[in-house]
């Protein structure tokens, strides 16, 4: 996927329709690994692709899901669990993050607007 940036924060990703539903990708955006999530009723979420408890690039290939109404996203390495809405780390089955990181994923805002995905880089969602 290719990013254009058309404005100083605001970058065009993608069109809704090239996310699967529950399906996770990951964009580089400037230099930062993002992994965007499109849930089944559409709403899109962008996270940063690297796990903070692995430090592995992969969060776009996590497991979608939910805790009540809190859409969430499971690594795929260690299976620790966040909120894809605040980007806090919901269960962290006991380990730490890797030194120099938090627990939780950052969050970009997203909007989509005539069906185009729009990251802005400085915005927490």
């Amino acid at each position: 996927m290719t990013a254009v940036a058309d404005r100083l924060t605001r970058v065009d990703i993608c069109s809704l329709h090239d996310l699967t539903p529950e399906l996770g990708v990951a964009a580089l955006v400037g230099v930062e690994q993002v992994a965007l999530f499109r849930l089944a009723d559409d709403r899109v979420f962008a996270v940063s692709n690297v796990c903070p408890f692995s430090g592995a690039a992969v969060m776009a290939r996590g497991i979608t899901g939910s805790r009540g109404d809190v859409p969430t996203i499971a690594s795929p390495v260690y299976k620790q669990v966040f909120s894809l809405a605040d980007g806090r780390c919901l269960d962290s089955v006991d380990k730490v993050p890797v030194p120099g990181r938090g627990p939780d994923l950052a969050v970009y805002a997203v909007s989509v607007d005539d069906g185009r995905v729009t990251i802005d880089l400085t915005a927490p969602a």
